[in-house]
């Protein structure tokens, strides 16, 4: 019995104990100067695994209700998260992806192997009209990821003329022909992705002169501008964003950047909702190396970039554990209160560096690695991930506010971290909004939040938390990690006292 407590208690079940931090946090809401890009909430859709065919679309026939093809639950939901923008086919798999072999009558559609994830046949059903008109109906950016690892110059260059020409070219003729006859608006082109690996294992010398040659023939039609990225580094490789700084410079309007939260690329990656204490403590330490890591890039776009023209996209971002057991589905993982953390820590952290933090794209939506949304069949549950997107959205569009804190540290290999991460913003109308995580398993947190000269009459807020911070939905039981009314904010004289329980993440509306 004993053993069974002392297990519990370090997994954070309940608090057991009166044990009790305390912290300080200083808001400067009169010195707000960057907006929070709205793109930092950005998505990813990836042909890999389930995430496109049986996630987001079903076809017109399915008995499972839908929408011209595409499943109504999870339209709905993804609705409810204001996505500003979303980003396809891929990943890996938009190098290996011809686009002519998605268009026209889907019975006539080319048939290929995705060679990149599980050697599946993909029929190319969902190709660019559906998923140009997907973005319509979410009313979110497209982001296109071009072919550069196999694909050629002319490909790519009229794949934008298909999409957004207006007058009698060959492919607007063709999209005509296809169903449209309006040009959709395409902001977002991406030059290749993950070119040093996947996408061609190029240097980043050689990748600089194909991204100048094929950035020039995308050309821009009838008034659609190009928000043009070139495919940048992944994690700690300095090196490759410094070269295309140089070599490119503003040539690209954005430069990407990769950065997962995981073990290692060899072996197990560590199960999705089996992990203990020490563990959950090394995600945590591990996602937090992100600021460091953003910071480091951004020291290099500075050097060749001071004005600031060139945006750095943090296009795939997220937990990466071991396919769930017994599952068919590639890259298809539980969604814990540990992955939710995970969120809410990168997001504050992306609110942050705004002022060079153009878009940030979590991967990925719909099934597949740290996902929004879970679906099997006619089923779909939403996860804690996906309650930390619903809770933070109010920060889009919304001034960033300069923060001071001061809290307890929590240790992972010998290495301290925060216990409590936030962010703050200010909207048009003057509502702040603070996003606060308490990532300590086992102590709550009192909090005082200094707002100096900023009057609140009243505050309102969210709260996710669960029993364990392994805790999870599933279609049987999909409440186990929901938010929930927050009622443990008072305001106080200078600001507010507020109390975190152990391993929760709130969100306050400051009125």
């Amino acid at each position: 019995m004993k053993k069974l407590f002392l297990a519990t208690l370090l997994m954070g079940s309940v608090t057991l104990s009166a044990q009790t931090s305390t912290s300080k946090i200083t808001i400067h809401a009169d010195q707000g100067k960057n907006v929070i890009n709205k793109e930092i909430y950005g998505q990813f859709a990836e042909h890999l695994g389930t995430c496109i065919y049986g996630g987001i679309w079903v076809g017109e026939n399915s008995p499972i209700p839908n929408t011209k093809g595409y499943r109504n639950d999870v339209l709905n939901a993804l609705k409810q998260l204001h996505i500003p923008v979303l980003r396809w086919p891929g990943g890996c798999f938009a190098d290996e992806y011809h686009w002519m072999d998605g268009i026209g009558p889907k019975e006539k559609r080319a048939k290929i192997v995705n060679n990149n994830w599980g050697g599946v046949v993909e029929d190319n059903s969902f190709g660019t009209n559906e998923f140009f008109n997907l973005c319509e109906l979410l009313e979110t950016e497209p982001y296109l990821s071009g072919n550069v690892g196999s694909g050629s110059v002319e490909e790519m260059a009229k794949w934008v003329e298909y999409i957004t020409s207006a007058g009698d070219s060959p492919m607007a003729r063709l999209r005509r022909q296809n169903g449209r006859e309006k040009p959709w608006k395409l902001k977002y082109l991406g030059v290749g992705n993950e070119s040093w690996g996947c996408g061609g294992n190029m240097t980043p010398e050689y990748y600089s002169d194909l991204y100048r040659r094929y950035s020039t023939y995308c050309r821009e039609y009838d008034g659609n501008k190009l928000f043009k990225i070139g495919s940048g580094a992944s994690d700690y490789d300095y090196k490759w964003t410094e070269t295309l700084m140089k070599n490119v410079g503003d040539r690209m309007q954005g430069v990407s950047l990769h950065y997962y939260t995981v073990k290692g690329w060899d072996g197990s990656k560590g199960s999705a909702t089996k992990f203990n204490k020490d563990e959950y403590l090394w995600t945590m330490h591990k996602c937090l190396e992100i600021e460091d890591v953003v910071k480091k890039h951004i020291a290099i776009m500075d050097k060749y970039d001071p004005k600031n023209k060139v945006g750095l996209m943090v296009d795939e971002w997220g937990t990466w554990w071991d396919q769930e057991p017994g599952s068919t589905s590639a890259l298809y993982q539980q969604n814990s209160m540990r992955d939710a953390f995970v969120a809410a820590l990168s997001l504050n952290i992306f609110n942050k560096y705004t002022e060079r933090v153009k878009m940030t794209n979590i991967a990925q939506v719909v099934n597949v690695l740290q996902a929004m949304i879970l679906t099997d069949g006619p089923k779909m549950v939403l996860t804690p991930t996906y309650h930390v997107f619903e809770m933070y959205k109010g920060h889009m569009g919304a001034t960033n506010l300069p923060i001071d804190i001061q809290c307890d540290s929590l240790v992972s290999n010998n290495k301290k971290f925060a216990a409590v991460s936030v962010s703050a913003s200010k909207d048009a109308k003057g509502l702040i909004r603070v996003t606060l995580a308490n990532v300590d398993p086992d102590k709550e947190q009192k909090i005082e939040i200094d707002l100096g000269n900023a009057k609140i009459a009243k505050v309102s807020g969210t709260i996710l938390t669960a029993k364990t911070v392994d805790a999870y939905n599933t279609f049987e039981n999909p409440n186990v990690v929901a938010p929930a009314v927050f009622k443990d904010a008072k305001v106080s004289k200078k600001g507010l006292s507020i109390t975190v329980p152990a391993k929760a993440i709130v969100s306050l509306e400051l009125l």
